[in-house]
């Protein structure tokens, strides 16, 4: 059946109209897409960058945190050449970690992560570093009081023994001066031919030093030996074919007599003889009476 041409031509007017409100709408639809792909769009920029500049702040941070305790390990030091060797260690380990750190994109989450726990190692290892050397300084002070207390203590018992040893040796000095022999009474006596005493030069032929020991319970017992030197007015010391020589304190002196005694502790009197002078002068003559350990005394004598 044949289309009236007047309902034809409405019909593709009709069509025509449609196609054009369609075509609007789709243009409409894809405008508001493309609104939405850029706000989205725009969006997902705005939040990269957000993303961006924390990440930037994040790395900032961890590297002005590796920066400061590389600072603070640079002013550790110890006594001990064990954790110092231990402190460089470190000390390497986090110049390392400023270069990885520099050198790593703060894109990198994953990495930056890493450096963080190796910080926090680090950090760890630090402690007790200024654990070991704390303990270690308490100990060397624990010790080194120690040790002054030994000295004192040792300097204390040196004292000690020094003064034990001055007593024993003042008492030594007591016991041995107690043990040496003392005399009383010494007097030298002029004698004629006939043994009587004279102080007469002319008649006097020989002399006598007269002396009694000491009792002394604590001297040595058995022979002793007495020495005499006598000299004349001009101070020349009297000898004869009897004479001898002794030494005392470690001087030897020449004797003009001497005479061998058994002591025994007890008062002992002494007389020893001075013979074999071709001549007695006017004047005074002085005797000294010794035995090896000192000095008996002395005595004089006028002859007129």
């Amino acid at each position: 059946m044949t289309e009236d041409p007047l309902e034809r031509i409405e019909r593709e007017e009709r069509e025509k109209k449609e196609r054009n409100n369609s075509l609007k709408t789709t243009t409409v639809i894809l405008a508001l897409v493309a609104v939405a792909l850029g706000g989205a769009l725009a969006w997902t920029m705005m939040k990269n960058r957000g993303m961006v500049r924390e990440l930037e702040t994040d790395k900032a941070e961890l590297t002005e945190q590796v920066m400061a305790f590389r600072d603070s390990l640079s002013t550790m030091h110890s006594n001990y050449d064990e954790i110092n060797a231990q402190l460089d260690t470190s000390r390497e380990q986090v110049a390392l970690l400023i270069e990885k750190l520099s050198k790593t994109e703060a894109s990198n989450r994953a990495q930056m992560r890493r450096y963080e726990k190796e910080l926090g190692t680090l950090r760890s290892i630090m402690k007790g570093y200024i654990v070991q050397i704390d303990s270690l300084n308490t100990l060397n002070k624990r010790l080194t009081a120690d040790a002054a207390a030994a000295r004192r203590e040792a300097a204390e018992a040196r004292q000690a023994n020094e003064n034990l040893a001055q007593q024993v040796a003042g008492l030594n000095q007591q016991v041995s001066a107690g043990k040496t022999l003392k005399a009383r009474g010494l007097s030298l006596v002029g004698h004629m031919a006939n043994d009587k005493a004279s102080d007469r030069h002319s008649r006097v032929k020989y002399l006598t030093l007269n002396l009694s020991l000491l009792e002394n319970e604590i001297a040595e017992r058995g022979p002793v030996t007495i020495y005499i030197r006598i000299k004349d007015p001009n101070d020349i010391l009297l000898v004869n074919n009897a004479s001898t020589s002794f030494t005392v304190g470690g001087q030897p002196l020449q004797a003009s007599a001497s005479r061998e005694v058994d002591y025994e502790g007890g008062e002992l009197d002494v007389t020893i003889y001075m013979n074999g002078v071709e001549e007695f002068i006017k004047g005074i003559y002085t005797a000294e009476a010794y035995t090896e350990k000192g000095l008996l005394g002395r005595a004089e004598l006028m002859l007129r």
